[in-house]
């Protein structure tokens, strides 16, 4: 039953955060600081999972082969390499730190 009540505390929150957007004066929607912040939102949330999802195991700090595979998509991106090349580096020095590691 808990799961159920999760599933719908998730969906009226959402309906509720998407009809607050809604109601929101069209006027606000246009100063420029709502567009920088509007622009830059999800790349912060997009970079708060990555690092989430590389430094992290439940709720220790960790440091592993992901890491690693960060810093190649990180490199390939300095390099401005496509996006499949980008995550291709990541997950072959991924699993190369994995496999000679052990």
């Amino acid at each position: 039953m808990n799961v159920w009540l999760a599933v719908v505390a998730t969906a009226v929150g959402c309906y509720a955060v998407k009809l607050i957007g809604l109601m929101e004066p069209e006027g606000d929607l246009e100063r420029p600081s709502a567009r920088r912040l509007a622009a830059l939102l999800p790349v912060a949330l997009l970079a708060a999972l990555t690092a989430q999802q590389t430094f992290a195991v439940g709720h220790d700090l960790v440091v592993d082969a992901r890491t690693a595979g960060l810093a190649a998509a990180a490199l390939a991106l300095l390099w401005r390499a496509p996006f499949l090349i980008v995550v291709g580096a990541a997950v072959l020095v991924t699993e190369g730190v994995r496999a000679i590691t052990g």
